[in-house]
């Protein structure tokens, strides 16, 4: 099963879904800011990354600088801000199985398949 955290206002995200589509991949679309991860689920795409919460954080957001955490907050805070402040979340993320990757750029999401 596929997939994709998915913001439809940002351009990213939508190159993302019409890459997949054009592959013949179609994703279910979870709309992260109406239907937020939990914290679990937001580690589990973690140790899909393989990366550590600040990879998933948009460090250069207005609406992270307003939470005022600092980019080396350790990651169960940062996991926290993410499931209370979705629009923080990079986007997009791709889950296919026991993998992930985002979107940035596109093209990096084609290595799931």
């Amino acid at each position: 099963m596929t997939t994709i955290w998915h913001n439809p206002r940002c351009s990213k995200s939508r190159e993302t879904l019409a890459l997949l589509e054009e592959k013949g991949i179609t994703p279910t679309v979870r709309l992260y800011l109406q239907d937020p991860p939990t914290e679990a689920e937001i580690r589990a795409a973690l140790d899909a990354l393989g990366q550590p919460a600040v990879a998933l954080v948009r460090t250069q957001d207005t609406a992270f600088t307003d939470l005022t955490l600092p980019k080396d907050a350790d990651d169960a805070t940062l996991i926290a801000a993410m499931a209370a402040h979705p629009a923080i979340l990079e986007r997009p993320l791709v889950l296919h199985g026991s993998k992930a990757a985002l979107g940035r750029p596109p093209e990096a999401v084609l290595k799931l398949f």
